[in-house]
């Protein structure tokens, strides 16, 4: 387990490094009035295939490991303050990171039904932009086992 661990926190930051040329991509074309070309489109797919590897990762671990499943039981015989922290992972960390993923396949989508480069390059930026806050929001920054003075 603590493998898929180290391989979920090492793909989080990944994910960043996609996101940041994801965004790049889609905030150039559309600041700039460019045309929406490959390398757009495959920035948001390489982007979601990494955003699905995670989620896969994540579910596993969930369901597994001692963050999902396992927690609400154990959150049960927890005081409140360590109940809250022992439900993060269980509840907020997933639903938000879940809804996140969703929002970077719609951008997808929405994408490649806009009529025009500007519309392609506008809707992916804001959707990006958005899955991106929703991902920063839920990475656990405190607690990295594999660079915990980071």
């Amino acid at each position: 387990m603590e493998i898929l661990v180290g391989l979920h926190n090492i793909l989080r930051w990944v994910i960043v490094i996609l996101a940041v040329w994801a965004l790049f991509r889609a905030y150039r074309g559309w600041l700039g009035n460019r045309a929406w070309v490959d390398q757009d489109r495959k920035a948001g797919v390489f982007f979601g295939a990494a955003l699905d590897t995670q989620l896969l990762l994540g579910i596993i671990l969930w369901i597994f490991g001692s963050w999902g499943i396992q927690a609400f039981e154990t959150a049960a015989g927890l005081e409140s303050g360590s109940r809250m922290s022992t439900l993060y992972f269980a509840l907020e960390h997933s639903v938000t990171m879940i809804i996140a993923v969703v929002l970077v396949h719609v951008a997808s989508v929405l994408a490649k039904k806009a009529g025009n480069d500007a519309a392609k390059h506008k809707r992916s930026a804001l959707l990006y932009s958005l899955a991106v806050l929703l991902i920063l929001f839920a990475i656990p920054w405190t607690q990295r086992p594999l660079f915990p003075g980071l």
